[in-house]
Order: C-alpha cells, then sequence, then structure tokens
C-alpha cells in the first residue's frame, strides 16, 4: 500500500484537520464527535441542509459544506456510516430555527442512524425533514444496502437545494425539491481498478489487467458484470443506457450531465467520457444544457468513472446556476 498517509488509524483526523486550516474561512470542523459546519452557522431564519457518510469519498460531503450548499456534513470512518451523535450534534449546531433537511444516500447504516439522529433533534424541537437518495441503476441490492445505492445525484441535490435554502425556501419546500431532484435523476458507475481503504491495506476487489466492472458501487461493491476492457464509448454506451432507459428520459428533454471521476482517473479520460456522453444523448435528441465533469463523488483511488443524468426544468436550472461557495464547489460569487 502506498499512500502519503502517517497512521491508518488518523487518516480521517488529520485530514478533518487539513480542511480546518485549508478553509477557516468556508467552514468550521468540530472533533469528538465530528462534524463540519459552514462558518456563519447557524443562519438563522433558513433551512439547514445536514448530510454526511463514511470518509474516502472527498469532496463529498466535507467539501460541500458552505454558502449556497451544506450546512453540516458528518464524516465517518473511511467507508462506514457516521454516528448518530455526529448528526444530532451537526444538526443542533446549524438549526437556525426554519427547520433542518437531512439529505441520506440510501446505504443501510447512514438511513438508520440519520433516522436515530432526526428522533433525538425532533424530541429537542427541532423540525426535521429526511430525504433518501436512491439514484443507482445499476443493481437493486447491495452488500450496503436494500434499495437502489444513492450516489452522484446526492451532489446535485445537496447543491439545487442548497440554493433553494438561500432563498429562504420552507423546510417543507425545500425538502420536496429534494424528493424532486432524486426522482429526476438517475446514475451508474463503473471501476478499472479497485481501491485501497488505508486500515485494511489491500485492495477491496480483485480486477484482471484487461477487465472492468460494470455498475460498480462507491465502496468497491459489486456491478452487474465484469467483462474485457473497452474503448471509452462502448462503456458511455453500457453506463448511459440504463441510466437512460430508467426514468426514462425522453426526446426533446434537457438535462445535466455530470460526468465523475471515481479518485483515479484523469481529467483529460473524463473529457473523453463527456464527449461520448453528448454524442449518444444528442443522437437521441436529449440536450445537455448544464454539465458538471470532475471528481466530486470518489471512492479513494479507484480508476473509474459514474454518469449521472438530471433532467431540468426551469426552476432546477436556476436554483443550480445560483452561486455556491464551498471548498469543492464555487461559483458566482
Amino acid at each position: 500500500m502506498k499512500k502519503l498517509i502517517n497512521r491508518p488509524e488518523d487518516v480521517v483526523t488529520e485530514a478533518l484537520q487539513g480542511m480546518a486550516v485549508a478553509h477557516p474561512d468556508l467552514l468550521k470542523v468540530t472533533f469528538g464527535p465530528n462534524y463540519i459546519v459552514r462558518a456563519d452557522a447557524p443562519v438563522q431564519g433558513k433551512v439547514a441542509l445536514v448530510s454526511g457518510g463514511g470518509s474516502g469519498h472527498e469532496p463529498m460531503h466535507g467539501g460541500f459544506v458552505g454558502m449556497g450548499m451544506l450546512d453540516a456534513a458528518c464524516p465517518g470512518e473511511v467507508f462506514t456510516s457516521p454516528t448518530p451523535d455526529q448528526m444530532i450534534e451537526a444538526t443542533k449546531a446549524v438549526d437556525g430555527g426554519a427547520g433542518v433537511v437531512h439529505i441520506v444516500k440510501n446505504y443501510t447504516g447512514d438511513v438508520m442512524n440519520f433516522e436515530m439522529a432526526a428522533d433525538l433533534a425532533r424530541g429537542e424541537g427541532i423540525e426535521v425533514e429526511a430525504v433518501v437518495i436512491d439514484d443507482d441503476v445499476a443493481v437493486q441490492d447491495s452488500l450496503y444496502t436494500a434499495g437502489r445505492r444513492g450516489v452522484g445525484t446526492t451532489v446535485l441535490a445537496e447543491k439545487i437545494c442548497g440554493a433553494a435554502a438561500e432563498d429562504k425556501q420552507s423546510l417543507q419546500q425545500v425538502a420536496d425539491l429534494c424528493r424532486k431532484v432524486n426522482a429526476n435523476g438517475r446514475s451508474m458507475g463503473m471501476a478499472l481498478t479497485s481501491c485501497i481503504v488505508p486500515s485494511a491495506g489491500k485492495p477491496t476487489f480483485e480486477l484482471g489487467d484487461d477487465e472492468m466492472e460494470i455498475g460498480i458501487g462507491i465502496h468497491g461493491e459489486p456491478g452487474r458484470e465484469r467483462r474485457k476492457l473497452a474503448p471509452a464509448g462502448e462503456v458511455v454506451e453500457s453506463l448511459a443506457t440504463p441510466v437512460i432507459d430508467d426514468i426514462p428520459f425522453q426526446e426533446g428533454d434537457e438535462v445535466l450531465a455530470f460526468v465523475n471521476s471515481m479518485g483515479g482517473t484523469p481529467t483529460i479520460e473524463l473529457y473523453v467520457v463527456y464527449n461520448e456522453l453528448y454524442k449518444l444523448l444528442e443522437g437521441r435528441g436529449i440536450k445537455i444544457t448544464r454539465n458538471l465533469i470532475g471528481a466530486y463523488i470518489t471512492s479513494l483511488e479507484m480508476a473509474g468513472v459514474s454518469i449521472t443524468l438530471l433532467k431540468l426544468d426551469d426552476e432546477l436550472t436556476r436554483l443550480w446556476d445560483a452561486p455556491v461557495q464551498t471548498p469543492g464547489l464555487r461559483w458566482g460569487v
């Protein structure tokens, strides 16, 4: 294992310390329990957004804390759900009196622990709405989930709902908007290599030099199939076709196309993938009006890519374009 770390057991804490000293203008980090809040939290009269999950997927979620996106993020250990005490303390820290929305990826530990935290928060008089993101079309159940996994649409929901919260929309409006984003977003990913969890010290799974896994999960969960390596165009067709067919996306739709690196895929390859996706969608009469290309929801150093499509309307487009200022995503400010 070759990693730029000190001790495996200190990775998460030291990464959080690094975030704190790198971005003091944007966020504050609390330890014991660990959580990250925006620097000006709590913002009075604004619905607060809280998300979280295992570390190793950076910049999600901590890198999306700040104006126009999340108010707080709860980082668990690598690929391990955060605990209810992290979630309740983060929720209380960002409650500005207008309620809190929990954005929860559909992984069993995340769902269970956020439910416990929401119940505790309600017991302390905080209104909480929870929305589960389950956009991965690859498999119905996995090692970590009952139902579909929550992946790329999570990032889009955090941005769009963050903008709505900045507009001082109500708790119900923000939660309903989050459900709308989830209903209109679909994703699928693939891997060329495994990743190495620091505490394990070895690859999560084995892939031959001439193999790839289609439909992989962000923790290395198995996908739909393992097959021989293929050109980017064939890979994009294998990922995008199930995504397009699931809602289904139709001729005339306008979409946000999100091409995401799983951590080890260089930007030049992401643009090759985006070009293939653009051509495929153009051939189906689907118009990309917004895009996001880069490493935003990763799986440590895994080489691979995921594709997310979100069906847009005027409301979602306006909120996507609204200003955002976080370590991992910023524009319009």
